[in-house]
């Protein structure tokens, strides 16, 4: 049968339009640089390589996650988490550390949340009324919930994860392993605070919240004496955390090779930063002690000098690579 030159030129316009999609479509997915993305594709497997950001929806609104995906396209993945400053733009991993570099070659997706300031990454009782927050924080909900629902669907594992912050986001990281075991497998603390029903680190934890954002501590986890203050111990609900694969680490406070101070507000930070470190390492050696007597074991990286500050985080980073790789058969 003939094809007259109208209907003719019909099928050869809708056949260029197809083979155009058909070219277009893989041609702007392999753009290198930044895509950002807005609802996900139907995927069995993770994209193979490659950095991204998409917007993920939450409860909270839209919430914007870094991502490198893994190398070979393997479910497994390894959030992390920032610190009590954590900016809304980015993730301080992204560009604080090589964390990237790190593990560009690794058959593991690296899972960047952005936001989150002064959070501690929970669910929060109420919006701070200090600042005029908008929003009630819940972290702990996407982290677990929503965030996960949204890499399934770009083909990563619900249950085959690793988690770890710094800082803030270090006892983030063991309370999310805590109570989500069936999610994480591996987590990590480094120079985290471990111990926060020790004698003055709730009032501690209030004044650095009023610094950061003045948020108002007691719409997170209530009064002093609520029990979510509990909840979210590492040091009171250790017991929890047997079984995990454990890296936690916090130097000495004392000035190393990455503190180089020349103008005077470099050492007003240095400062800052050995004694925020110090008292980190005082919650990390009591929960060491406290996971000794349980019969919990962890590694554990105490370095001699070191400030509370990034480049000491990202060698931290590296030196539980091996582990996180092993932990998560990502290789």
């Amino acid at each position: 049968m003939r094809l007259g030159r109208p209907r003719f030129q019909n099928l050869k316009r809708r056949l260029l339009g197809l083979s155009a999609a058909a070219l277009v479509l893989p041609v702007t997915a392999g753009i290198a640089g930044t895509a950002v993305a807005g609802a996900a594709p139907i995927a069995h497997r993770a994209p193979s390589g490659g950095y991204e950001e998409v917007m993920v929806p939450s409860s909270m609104g839209p919430i914007k996650v870094q991502i490198q995906w893994a190398a070979r396209g393997g479910g497994a993945a390894l959030y992390l988490l920032d610190g009590l400053r954590a900016r809304d733009d980015r993730n301080a991993w992204s560009f604080e550390t090589n964390a990237l570099e790190q593990y560009a070659n690794d058959n593991v997706t690296l899972v960047m949340p952005v936001g989150g300031e002064s959070s501690f990454y929970s669910d929060w009782m109420s919006p701070s009324n200090f600042n005029g927050q908008d929003v009630t924080y819940r972290w702990e909900t996407f982290l677990t919930k929503e965030l996960p629902d949204y890499l399934a669907t770009r083909g990563v594992s619900r249950t085959n994860n690793g988690v770890l912050g710094l800082s803030m986001g270090g006892s983030a990281a063991l309370t999310l392993a805590a109570y989500h075991r069936d999610q994480f497998k591996f987590a990590g603390s480094l120079s985290g605070y471990l111990n926060i029903s020790a004698p003055g680190m709730r009032e501690a934890i209030r004044v650095a919240m009023l610094d950061a954002g003045r948020f108002n501590v007691d719409a997170m986890w209530g009064p002093p004496w609520s029990k979510a203050w509990l909840r979210n111990d590492p040091f009171v609900f250790a017991p929890k955390l047997e079984g995990l694969s454990l890296y936690i680490s916090a130097a000495s406070g004392l000035p190393g090779p990455f503190d180089q101070p020349r103008k005077p507000i470099d050492f007003y930070n240095t400062s800052n930063a050995m004694g925020l470190e110090a008292l980190a390492l005082v919650n990390t050696r009591a929960f060491q002690v406290r996971m000794a007597t349980l019969g919990i074991d962890a590694t554990y990286s105490f370095p001699s000098n070191g400030t509370h500050s990034w480049p000491y985080w990202s060698a931290e980073l590296f030196n539980a690579r091996t582990q996180i790789l092993d932990t998560l058969n990502a290789w």
